[in-house]
């Protein structure tokens, strides 16, 4: 299918419009775009996560200290790499999912619970951060991705997220309050998939042959406000919806991995391009991991 026909049906445009129907028509005889073939990407694992934190109603964005819930991630490997390095096809190995106990705030809100449908029950049954990184430390010892004594990467693995939040922000409170460092295998640069989809469109519009410049280049990029949330991710590439509950850690994981897997497939170099400070800090951060009451 052509891209721009994949588009059009994402950004569900009326049938209506005379302009987008002749968009359609033009995309559809277009049999000028192909797959790209296998590209050499250099790494050979990735490990898709997408957090679920404690919230509150009305808290502005990345300031509020949150303390992660939720922890799941997909790992994925590629099963067609050839000595050449070159791959398309991604596939995911295991999953780790894991709830996790909050310290500070030890009871969740409505709105966190409405939001993430995580019962304070789910909650209180579980272990602390850090006991939870030593779970997910064997998970990682178990599939090769790291050294059993000194915890260094043992393959070339990258961490993918929607967004930059869930390392930037939540892994690095979390690490402060659990009074840890942050685990050396989770630092370095990380894959923001939201880039990642937009560099593929960017590419996409760049190669195709533009048979009428006036109608096409107006209509087909992608509207700089529009947020480029997981569902639509989803539509621009062509994919089926949604999967599971909006805003469940594990579902929101399970659907980034798969458009990391289409990505992929379609030819995009997999590779971080999101930098991650591991010592940043905010207003209400005080000393030995404590929060701060003047501000919340």
């Amino acid at each position: 299918m052509s891209c721009l026909v994949e588009y059009l049906g994402a950004l569900q445009l009326g049938p209506t419009s005379s302009q987008t129907q002749e968009l359609l028509v033009s995309a559809q005889a277009d049999n000028s775009i192909v797959m790209p073939s296998a590209v050499k990407q250099p790494y050979d694992a990735f490990l898709v996560l997408d957090v679920e934190a404690t919230c509150i109603e009305g808290s502005p964005r990345g300031e509020y200290p949150n303390e992660i819930i939720e922890w799941p991630v997909c790992l994925l490997r590629w099963r067609d790499k050839n000595d050449n390095g070159e791959a398309k096809s991604l596939e995911v190995v295991d999953e780790f999912r894991s709830f996790v106990r909050p310290t500070w705030r030890p009871e969740l809100s409505d709105f966190c619970k409405n939001l993430t449908g995580i019962t304070q029950q789910q909650v209180d049954d579980t272990p602390t951060f850090a006991k939870v990184m030593e779970s997910f430390r064997d998970f990682m010892i178990r599939h090769g991705l790291i050294d059993v004594e000194t915890g260094k990467r043992l393959t070339r693995f990258c961490w993918c997220c929607d967004g930059p939040y869930d390392i930037r922000d939540f892994v690095v409170k979390q690490c402060f309050m659990s009074k840890m460092q942050m685990p050396t295998w989770v630092q370095g640069d990380m894959m923001d998939v939201r880039v990642l989809v937009s560099d593929w469109h960017a590419s996409t519009m760049q190669r195709r042959p533009r048979r009428n410049k006036k109608n096409i280049s107006r209509a087909f990029p992608l509207p700089k406000r529009m947020p480029l949330t997981i569902s639509r991710q989803l539509q621009v590439l062509g994919l089926p919806p949604f999967e599971g509950r909006p805003h469940s850690g594990i579902d929101d994981t399970r659907n980034i991995t798969r458009i990391v897997i289409e990505v992929g497939r379609r030819g995009m170099k997999l590779q971080p391009n999101t930098p991650i400070n591991p010592n940043r800090r905010w207003p209400w951060m005080g000393k030995l991991g404590r929060v701060l009451d003047d501000y919340y």
